[in-house]
């Protein structure tokens, strides 16, 4: 994501219920008018097979000092969902030359207060991590056992643990709530 200074300044696409491109507007606007928006989740392990997962500063705009078990964020204005989810990783994550992510599912966040099309990703980082200050106040690689022990325990991003129970539900055959990646 864009360091949150200028965050809310930052262009989004305004999408419909097909995902499809119906206008532009700054974030902070999509945010305040539950504008329809695009954002990525990304999964990403180590090569242990843990999961990164972390605490978000409390100057977050949405879901501060939430957990979370993506990096990622929104998809800037023109930009794919792909470019969006490599430049998000490395960003949050602190590191260059990481692989490209793979899709995995999309689905529809929405909620009262927010709405999105979310692209689920997964990647392995084997690079030393240094995660973003202005994104990240707390992390660790947790294994898959130990993530799912925490869920009950912590407060989670509810986009986040909509996304990982959408990714349990494909990995266990059940498929994709809303949609799937193409």
């Amino acid at each position: 994501m864009a360091v949150e200074g200028r965050s809310a300044d930052e262009l989004l696409d305004i999408v419909d219920e097909n995902d499809r491109v119906t206008g532009q507007a700054p974030r902070g606007e999509a945010y305040r008018k539950r504008l329809r928006h695009r954002c990525v989740f990304v999964l990403a392990r180590d090569p242990q097979g843990r999961i990164f997962v972390h605490r978000r500063t409390p100057n977050k705009l949405v879901f501060p000092s939430r957990y979370d078990m993506f990096v990622g964020g929104v998809v800037g204005a023109g930009e794919s969902y792909d470019e969006a989810a490599l430049r998000e990783a490395e960003e949050e994550l602190g590191v260059q030359g990481l692989p490209q992510p793979s899709p995995v599912l999309q689905f529809l966040y929405e909620t009262a207060e927010h709405t999105w099309w979310s692209r689920v990703y997964e990647v392995e980082c084997a690079l030393p991590v240094h995660p973003q200050a202005e994104e990240v106040s707390w992390h660790t690689f947790l294994t898959e056992e130990e993530l799912e022990r925490r869920l009950a325990e912590w407060e989670w991003v509810p986009d986040g643990l909509e996304a990982y129970l959408q990714l349990q539900a494909v990995r266990s055959g059940e498929g994709a709530v809303g949609g799937s990646a193409d």
